[in-house]
């Protein structure tokens, strides 16, 4: 085991500062490009994103629907047309391609949120240990997707901080902020990762699309693994690397092929001796068929 160190200072000295945060800012890129394609339109009126991540058209030719917020709808009572199905169909294609979790990571604004919380816990060295199952998020979805059926309201998108934080951009944040204050503070000082990790149901739903993701990361090297722990301590759901890290002698395969990772690339960032890759993964199983595509 090695003495302690800075996070990522390994990978920085041996790749650079660009490659060794190449996911992260790649992240930024994604998640501020989509808010800035749906702010285009009323700013500027260049309509390439019209509407927010529920319900949008690209180009106002190609629908988008979150097929989440259309389960919710349908569980309510509420009757879809086939634009709302063809959006959802479109959707759901993606992420099975690209692995269903992206969407965490690569795309939700609160990930902005909840990453901040996360290097604040870093740098303030506040480590405490879990006060909450990470199962709760599939009974919270079981719930949101009950509710409907009893109540006819979609109960979960009064208080989704996502859908809250595109009405904010359009028709100002108001109370907004307070619910993104307490998803911060909860994160910091409560529970570490502990709305994306444990609580929102969105986060559920696309990890369940994400059982038969194409893309996944596989820990390819691990032999050249000095066990310096960086991988784990940056991992949003680092449960899910002892197995493809450390379970050669109990012939546990490399791929990461839990439905809770989110393919954020964090991992290969911050793994100086280049022990994960990005991998297609062609059978849709922990199988030996697979094809790097990025070192």
């Amino acid at each position: 085991m090695k003495t302690s160190h800075t996070l990522g200072e390994e990978a920085i000295a041996k790749k650079g500062w660009l490659l060794a945060n190449r996911f992260l800012l790649l992240r930024r890129l994604s998640q501020l490009s989509i808010l800035s394609f749906f702010l285009l339109g009323p700013l500027a009126g260049i309509w390439i994103l019209k509407g927010n991540l529920s319900s949008s058209s690209l180009f106002d030719v190609i629908p988008f629907t979150d097929p989440f917020i259309l389960m919710q709808s349908l569980t309510s009572g509420h009757v879809a047309i086939f634009q709302a199905f063809l959006g959802a169909g479109i959707v759901l294609l993606f992420y099975i391609v690209v692995g269903g979790r992206v969407f965490c990571s690569w795309v939700c604004p609160v990930n902005l949120i909840t990453d901040a919380a996360a290097w604040c816990r870093r740098k303030l060295k506040l480590r405490k240990e879990k006060v909450l199952s990470t199962q709760w998020r599939y009974w919270i979805l079981l719930m949101v997707m009950i509710l409907p059926l009893f109540t006819g309201v979609m109960t979960w998108e009064l208080v989704n901080p996502v859908s809250a934080f595109h009405r904010g951009l359009f028709f100002g944040m108001g109370t907004g902020w307070v619910l993104f204050l307490m998803i911060f503070l909860f994160d910091l000082l409560a529970v570490e990762n502990g709305w994306c990790g444990h609580l929102c149901p969105m986060g559920a739903f696309y990890a369940v699309v994400n059982k038969i993701g194409f893309i996944k990361v596989d820990a390819k090297n691990r032999e050249k693994c000095t066990d310096c722990l960086d991988c784990f301590n940056v991992c949003p759901e680092p449960a899910i690397l002892k197995g493809p890290v450390h379970g050669q002698k109990k012939g546990i395969g490399t791929l990461v092929n839990d439905m809770n990772c989110t393919n954020c690339g964090r991992c290969i960032d911050v793994c100086a001796e280049d022990v994960f890759v990005i991998t297609t993964v062609l059978n849709g199983k922990n199988s030996l068929a697979k094809v790097e595509i990025i070192k």
